[in-house]
């Protein structure tokens, strides 16, 4: 069974710069290709923010192009989302997903102030 664990969450002034982390457990063929990133503001639908590809490119929401980016940290074997001059509407919480969105991380929540 797959687990994937976020973390990096908080409370941000608007401008600010938070990074996440996704790491993955439970399988040794799991492949941290395709791992994506979701977010779910209060009260609205989950959208996806950006998915990372080992071939490079990698993907992003409108929303979040030339602010976020993803990578893999090697030493760490996790997916990272970098988030630069955030905005009070990336406020919410932040899950990471496998590349067919079947398993999902419990969350970590991200709020930026204005």
């Amino acid at each position: 069974q797959v687990q994937l664990v976020e973390s990096g969450g908080g409370l941000v002034q608007a401008g600010g710069s938070l990074r996440l982390s996704c790491a993955a457990s439970g399988s040794v063929f799991f492949s941290l290709n395709g791992i994506g990133w979701f977010r779910q503001a209060p009260g609205k639908q989950r959208e996806w923010v950006a998915r990372f590809f080992t071939s490079g490119t990698s993907i992003y929401a409108d929303s979040v192009k030339g602010r976020f980016t993803i990578s893999r940290d090697n030493a760490k074997n996790t997916v990272d989302l970098q988030m630069n001059n955030l905005k009070p509407e990336d406020t919410g919480v932040y899950y990471c997903t496998d590349s067919s969105n079947k398993y999902w991380g419990q969350g970590t929540q991200v709020t930026v102030s204005a």
